[in-house]
């Protein structure tokens, strides 16, 4: 069975950015997701990368801040966030399908225990 834990998240200011890991153990070929929750809110996907990383996929309300990338020697998948700002502040969750679809969020089976990130103004 295939773990999935998340680091990197804490409280910054406006502006700011964070850098959250995904690490995968063991090693896998699942496409990895970001996800997201804010408190009243449903959770919603940020960004997922295909196994190889060669196709990647973007929220809108990204917005070109944000960008995930994955080290296969180290089984970790990055989410870099740049200009953070307090809408940002969430849950972050990473998740691992086996489907080639990567926006296919009824894939995302195995999840990770999730990281708060908090933006303040």
């Amino acid at each position: 069975q295939v773990q999935l834990v998340e680091s990197g998240g804490g409280l910054v200011q406006a502006g700011d950015a964070l850098r959250l890991s995904c690490v995968a153990r063991p090693s896998t070929r699942y496409a990895i997701a970001w996800f997201r929750q804010a408190p009243g809110k449903e959770r919603e996907l940020v960004t997922a990368i295909g196994w190889s990383g060669g196709t990647t996929y973007y929220a809108d309300f990204v917005e070109g801040r944000f960008s995930i990338s994955r080290d296969p020697a180290k089984s970790t998948v990055y989410l870099q966030m740049n200009n953070l700002n307090p809408e940002d502040t969430a849950v972050y969750y990473c998740a691992a399908s086996r489907l080639a679809v990567i926006t296919n969020i009824e894939g995302y089976e195995l999840w990770g225990q999730g990281t708060q990130v908090t933006v303040s103004s």
